[in-house]
């Protein structure tokens, strides 16, 4: 489906809604606010404005950076998890819970497990609405902070996006943080993309076109280390056990991509990158904690940038720029900083 390009006022239901000028802006809006982030300020320029938050599907990282940032802007949150505690669980529909809630908000984040029901939110609602994740659809903002996470890692090493080498590991048929990813690398020309999947859970055929039609280059691996050898980076997904097929042994009683795979690919200098959760217990079939001493190791510099992007959607779509922000930001008066104090008694 063919959404408006994002901006002021608008939904972001899909990462086609961006073209270069739009994520450049974006990500120097990201950029601007980082300090907020990090909480070397803090800032009201969103005082007054209400986030309503519906996650309907389980949810902590993404719903706790999606609150978070607007609170950091100034902004009041409501809440509700689950479909036990909402009004569907009684029968209203999809339509009607965003045309009641959206009366109370202005501006509306949304999960849901069904492929397309955000969309169907946002056609209700009277403000904008966010997708945070609709089944094996999109999850928008998630693609948004790994592309951004992405091009300031390479950055560090003076390289840019342009003819980088990404290897993507894991379910690519399920995984809507793959396809959103990929998806959005479309705004980017001459990438390649090595890819190793366990037998049944290839990345889909259309989304292999669309990258190919895009400019990239698709390489399928035989196996991780094939995959991850010459990449600039490796983007590792968990594999849920009940989505392989039946019988299915081998990789999946042990680690999806670890330490010794990468020493054999003569690459442990390689940036890591994991949308999180991960599952670290022996034989989960994810990213081993044993590359966590890596120095390429990313994935929680992602969950850090995802304050700053999805604090850069909600300006975005509430129409606040960098300097309106800027007038509004002041020192805080506490320190939360950790300090270990060996002599305290």
């Amino acid at each position: 489906m063919d959404y408006p390009l994002f901006g002021p006022g608008r939904h972001l239901l899909s990462v086609s809604q961006f073209d270069k000028p739009r994520l450049r802006a974006l990500f120097d809006l990201a950029d601007a606010v980082r300090p907020l982030a990090l909480r070397q300020g803090v800032c009201t320029v969103l005082d007054g404005a209400m986030l309503g938050s519906l996650f309907f599907e389980p949810s902590t990282r993404t719903r706790l950076s999606f609150e978070s940032a607007f609170l950091r802007l100034g902004g009041e949150v409501t809440t509700t998890t689950g479909f036990t505690f909402s009004s569907m669980a009684k029968g209203e529909s999809i339509a009607d819970t965003a045309r009641v809630v959206s009366g109370y908000s202005d501006v509306l984040v949304v999960r849901h497990p069904d492929e397309g029901s955000v969309a169907q939110f946002a056609a209700a609602s009277i403000v904008p609405v966010i997708n945070a994740g609709d089944g094996a659809g999109e999850h928008p903002s998630q693609a948004l902070l790994d592309v951004y996470t992405l091009e300031r890692e390479l950055a560090a090493r003076g390289h840019g996006l342009d003819e980088v080498t990404l290897a993507i590991l894991g379910d690519l048929k399920y995984g809507r943080t793959v396809h959103s990813l990929i998806r959005l690398m479309g705004q980017r020309w001459g990438c390649t993309f090595r890819l190793f999947a366990p037998t049944g859970l290839e990345l889909p055929a259309e989304l292999v076109s669309e990258a190919i039609e895009h400019g990239h280059r698709v390489i399928v691996c035989d196996s991780v280390v094939e995959s991850v050898t010459g990449a600039d980076a490796v983007y590792a997904t968990r594999v849920q056990r009940e989505r392989l097929p039946e019988g299915t042994d081998g990789p999946a009683v042990g680690d999806l991509l670890n330490r010794s795979m990468l020493e054999k690919a003569h690459n442990l200098d390689i940036v890591i990158m994991h949308p999180l959760p991960r599952d670290s217990r022996p034989g989960a079939f994810d990213l081993s904690p044993d590359v966590d001493d890596l120095p390429g190791l990313a994935i929680f510099h992602q969950t850090d940038n995802g304050l700053a992007i999805r604090m850069a959607i909600f300006l975005t779509v509430l129409g606040v720029d960098a300097e309106q922000t800027r007038l509004t930001i002041k020192q805080r008066p506490w320190k939360a900083d950790l300090h270990w104090d060996e002599d305290a008694e």
